[in-house]
């Protein structure tokens, strides 16, 4: 498999090092980059360019090839070439054949770079946090870095081949602190062959789907496996980043549909995909927004659809057993709780969004009149969570909160449907004047998932809803906003694009609600969608092209889950 990397990042598991063409920005030249994905300020996070050069130090042109497990910079003389791969979590390695490498580093404020030992510089950058060693291993090393005052204000080093053989070889290291010298460097190739097994095995177990889909799957597997990163910092667990572009962070419900994708074959990975946000937890029960290795966002959160995504787990694998109940229960408690006591402004029992972010769908025309927002899908998603803490409260039990919990889903359901349930459709309205929301979002479909709790006329109006071609329902399965809508958008975000969390509960949803041939017929458009255009964050529903960030792990995860699930005829 191959990929291009205006696209799909070169990266490795366990890894905040990846590798990138990127386009032209401030103070950044278009070309190739090695990047560190550390911080999550939604940057490229770029730290070295990297160019060829001929035995004179001009420039070559070359091509940029990628697999998963290494790179091949291609001149235009087939004989002149230079591969890098990751070896390890902190490494990226290079070698050369008839070429030199050029690595050109931009300070910023106190950045510098000093010899270490001899072979080896260390360039110390404030901007990344954190710190790199050039280490030479075979050919010459020439390092150009001028001192000014407080800073380097110059960083270039270029790696050449020395004698007969016209190679070179060298390494980069990132680390925080200290670094210690290696006795030893393995061989590059022997690199390249850990990093292709260790992805090999990551594929083999990663869900089937059918043969015709084998090159999403590829892929698909592929980014879920290099987007990993590991424990570190405000990580507790070794975390699956949304993609390694720009979008480097993991929010608080993305976590889940790439926690359901790995619970089959890797249930533990999962368990720590699922439960990072929980180690992280507020006092008061709410979860961040997102987190990366360096901090917490705190000024929004997203959906409680934890309940939902652990019942669909636990009905998929045996090894979540007493332990793992016992460690969920009280924080997916809190969590409940807390949008009943700190989401209710007008305290009509409805718990509400106070932003678009809060509901993961940012610009949703549920929001066009203003904010506060009462959703139904809120509603929704607590009714399913309280009926799931109340079946593990029975499992660990717990009697007395086992009933409080099915009284809570019962209260919900019953204020739902009086509330929300207007002229034969769900409607969002604004919290205290209870004004209906404009537009036609999908969003106020996501009811669904509650399947045959809800009456049979309100099942049988959302189905048709769903089922209707050409409003939601296009070639390639559910706009997020009506094409027929004056405010669909198709680069609109989630006033028109496709996207993947929506499209899973809706399957999952028109499957509780009976209808298995929607939800297989959605599912597969949106599986042939995704082979075709790849793993983008979104998609232009009519024509199916990625939108924004193309190479997105819950895009990934979902295209496994809905392709094994509902791939087959």
């Amino acid at each position: 498999m191959n990929f291009d990397l205006n696209v799909v990042p070169f990266s490795r598991r366990e890894t905040f090092l990846a590798v990138s063409l990127l386009p032209e920005g401030k103070n950044r030249p278009a070309g190739l980059y090695l990047r560190t994905v550390r911080g999550g300020d939604d940057k490229f996070g770029e730290a070295f360019r990297i160019e060829l050069l001929d035995d004179a130090g001009e420039l070559l042109p070359f091509t940029a090839e990628a697999n998963p497990a290494s790179v091949k910079l291609a001149a235009l003389d087939s004989a002149t070439y230079a591969e890098l791969c990751i070896s390890d979590s902190c490494t990226a390695r290079f070698r050369t054949r008839g070429c030199g490498i050029r690595l050109t580093f931009q300070p910023a404020a106190y950045d510098y770079a000093y010899e270490a030992v001899p072979g080896s510089w260390e360039v110390n950058s404030f901007t990344h946090e954190c710190r790199f060693m050039l280490t030479r291993l075979a050919g010459c090393m020439k390092m150009e870095v001028i001192w000014d005052k407080i800073k380097s204000s110059c960083i270039v080093a270029e790696f050449r081949a020395d004698g007969a053989a016209g190679t070179a070889e060298f390494a980069i290291e990132e680390f925080r602190t200290v670094w210690k010298p290696r006795p030893a460097w393995e061989p590059f190739e022997a690199a390249v062959k850990e990093a292709e097994a260790e992805f090999a095995a990551w594929l083999d177990h990663s869900l089937t789907v059918p043969a015709h889909w084998q090159e999403g799957r590829e892929l698909a597997a592929y980014i879920t496996w290099s987007c990993l990163v590991p424990a570190e910092g405000c990580l507790t667990r070794p975390a699956m980043y949304m993609s390694k572009n720009w979008m480097t962070n993991i929010w608080s419900w993305d976590h889940c549909f790439n926690a359901m994708a790995l619970v089959r074959h890797d249930p533990k990975l999962a368990w720590d995909q699922f439960m990072i946000f929980f180690d992280r937890q507020d006092e008061s029960g709410l979860l961040p927004d997102f987190i990366n290795d360096k901090y917490e966002l705190w000024n929004c959160n997203k959906p409680p659809i934890h309940g939902w995504t652990l019942g669909w787990m636990m009905r998929r694998t045996d090894w979540i057993g007493e332990a793992q109940l016992r460690e969920v229960y009280g924080p997916l408690s809190k969590w409940t709780d807390w949008w009943f006591r700190y989401r209710d402004g007008d305290g009509d029992g409805i718990p509400q969004y106070n932003h678009g972010n809060d509901s993961g769908w940012d610009n949703s025309t549920a929001f066009n009149n203003g904010i506060p927002v009462e959703s139904p899908d809120l509603s929704a998603f607590l009714i399913l969570q309280a009926e799931l803490l109340a079946e593990i409260a029975g499992l660990l039990g717990k009697a007395e909160e086992a009933a409080r919990w099915r009284r809570l889903a019962g209260d919900t359901l019953d204020a739902m449907l009086s509330h929300f349930w207007k002229d034969g459709r769900f409607t969002a309205c604004r919290s205290g004047t209870h004004e209906r929301s404009q537009g036609d979002s999908l969003l106020l479909f996501v009811p669904i998932l509650l399947g045959n709790r809800l009456p049979a006329e309100i099942r049988t109006a959302l189905l048709q809803g769903l089922r209707e071609e050409g409003r939601f329902l296009t070639g390639n399965g559910w706009a997020t906003e009506s094409v027929r809508s004056p405010y669909y958008q198709p680069d609109g975000y989630w006033r028109g694009p496709i996207w993947a969390p929506s499209t899973m509960l809706l399957v999952e949803g028109a499957a509780a609600a009976g209808d298995t041939e929607l939800a297989r017929e959605v599912a597969q458009r949106f599986c042939r969608m995704l082979n075709k255009s790849g793993m983008a964050e979104n998609f232009d529903a009519l024509t199916g092209e990625g939108l924004r960030d193309r190479a997105f792990t819950w895009t990934s995860s979902v295209f496994l889950i809905l392709g094994h699930e509902y791939g087959e005829l």
